[in-house]
């Protein structure tokens, strides 16, 4: 017996059924996206990888997707360089281009490439798949769809409000309950001042960032290889471990962070964006959490993390402020903040809860079933003025027993079965089968495409 052929680890074939939840969640998403006036855009799956490395911190950076150059690939490598066998600096050798990693990056990109073309502000969405060399596990692929919305050009914390307005909005119409966390880089900023280290803020964020999977206990030891002082993590500790309402919270880090300049800016922006917050009522809760991170290199203002209240799967949707991400690509100081939100766990989410709505599945409406020639030839012309009339239906291709037509039609959730036989034909009408309750009537193609419609 011939090997049966696979795919990549971390990859997954999309069937039918699947991929008709997977464009409900795309839909619903895309609507609240236009809804807020962002527009459409798309950028290649590949790009340079000058444009992806020193984006996303040492760790991002790692779990690139490189792509070998075409053509003998070696032919920039030495010898002695392949005797070394050093992959790091070989990869910069034989690799010009890699698959995208996220799609913010290439947003700045396009943003610089394209400012000429550009108004200011510029709001995109953008849903398209990213790759990242990252060990599977569940939850987390190597190949995953992301969708993304951005405003560029834009210091206004309104902003932030309509994001967080947005995941809300897009929570309730997929019928899910999620808890919106929010904090700002400048105020892991300050407490980094605070504990002595104002120079290793990416430091901070990394192990903070990785609080949740690892612990305190690690997350500490993680600082202390990186430098950091048992004062400043004796200092850290209590701002780590404290909860309690917003008020509370922000008290308790005002005090913590006494005048640093750059966290006494992140509690004004922070205490602005909840006060702005407060103007409207949200379906999901809402919370300051001052051990959320963001992981990620560009960030410098406000964070935003989403995970589900009803399963435990980490971070669904999440994303920032970044003041000068344009800047790498020579277009300095253009601010912009954005949000991704993660469709393959929102898929896991909704599939694990069975919050899919019952209609989902179904596309074709309507099947004719075949019973020869003469009665194909009476279907056809009927079944393209349904098609005409925007309602999906087919044709059973071959006269084929009714038995195998019917279960074609329920293994592919078609609500309806259009019978024309020769009693049919003399009405010039069709029996109308409802598969779900087994209701039969005779009906006209003006009555059909009416009941359908």
């Amino acid at each position: 017996m011939a090997n049966i052929p696979g795919i990549p680890k971390g990859t997954r074939d999309f069937s039918p059924e699947i991929l008709a939840k997977r464009n409900y969640i795309f839909d619903t998403i895309k609507e609240v996206f236009k809804k807020f006036a962002y527009k459409q855009l798309e950028t290649p799956a590949i790009e340079n990888l000058s444009t992806l490395t020193g984006k996303y911190g040492e760790e991002g950076d790692k779990l690139l997707f490189k792509i070998l150059n075409s053509g003998n690939f070696l032919k920039n490598v030495s010898d002695t360089e392949l005797h070394e066998r050093n992959t790091t600096k070989m990869a910069h050798l034989v690799s010009e281009k890699g698959l995208r990693y996220d799609l913010t990056v290439p947003f700045a990109r396009y943003v610089v490439q394209h400012q000429n073309e550009i108004t200011f502000p510029f709001k995109r969405f953008q849903i398209q798949p990213v790759w990242r060399a990252d060990r599977p596990q569940k939850g987390r692929y190597r190949e995953f769809y992301q969708c993304d919305a951005d405003i560029i050009g834009s210091n206004s914390l309104i902003n932030e409000l309509e994001i967080v307005q947005m995941i809300d909005e897009v929570f309730t119409k997929l019928n899910l309950k999620v808890t919106i966390k929010i904090n700002n880089r400048k105020l892991l900023a300050g407490i980094a001042e605070r504990i002595g280290h104002p120079d290793k803020l990416i430091d901070l964020t990394v192990a903070i960032d990785k609080l949740d999977k690892i612990g305190h206990e690690k997350v500490y030891e993680e600082l202390r290889q990186s430098g950091f002082s048992e004062d400043g993590i004796n200092l850290l500790e209590p701002i780590l471990n404290f909860g309690g309402s917003f008020d509370d919270q922000m008290q308790c880090i005002e005090k913590f962070l006494g005048e640093t300049d750059t966290g006494v800016t992140g509690i004004d922006e922070i205490q602005k964006l909840f006060t702005y917050i407060d103007l409207f009522k949200f379906n999901n809760n809402i919370q300051l959490d001052l051990t959320l991170a963001r992981g990620l290199n560009y960030y410098t203002g406000a964070i935003f993390e989403v995970v589900s209240d009803e399963v435990q799967i980490g971070s669904i949707c999440g994303g920032g402020r970044y003041d000068d991400l344009t800047g790498v690509f020579g277009l300095k100081d253009v601010s912009g903040v954005g949000i991704s939100f993660g469709a393959d766990r929102i898929y896991d989410v909704s599939e694990n809860l069975n919050r899919f709505p019952e209609d989902v599945k179904t596309n074709v409406k309507l099947m004719f079933a075949n019973f020869g020639e003469k009665e194909e030839k009476y279907c056809l012309h009927v079944l393209k003025n349904l098609r005409d009339s925007g309602i999906s239906a087919e044709i059973y291709p071959e006269s084929s027993k009714m038995k195998k037509q019917m279960k074609y039609a329920n293994s592919n959730n078609i609500p309806f079965v259009a019978i024309a036989g020769e009693n049919e034909m003399k009405e010039n009408k069709f029996t109308l089968k409802n598969m779900q309750t087994g209701d039969q009537q005779l009906v006209t193609e003006e009555e059909m495409i009416i009941l359908l419609s």
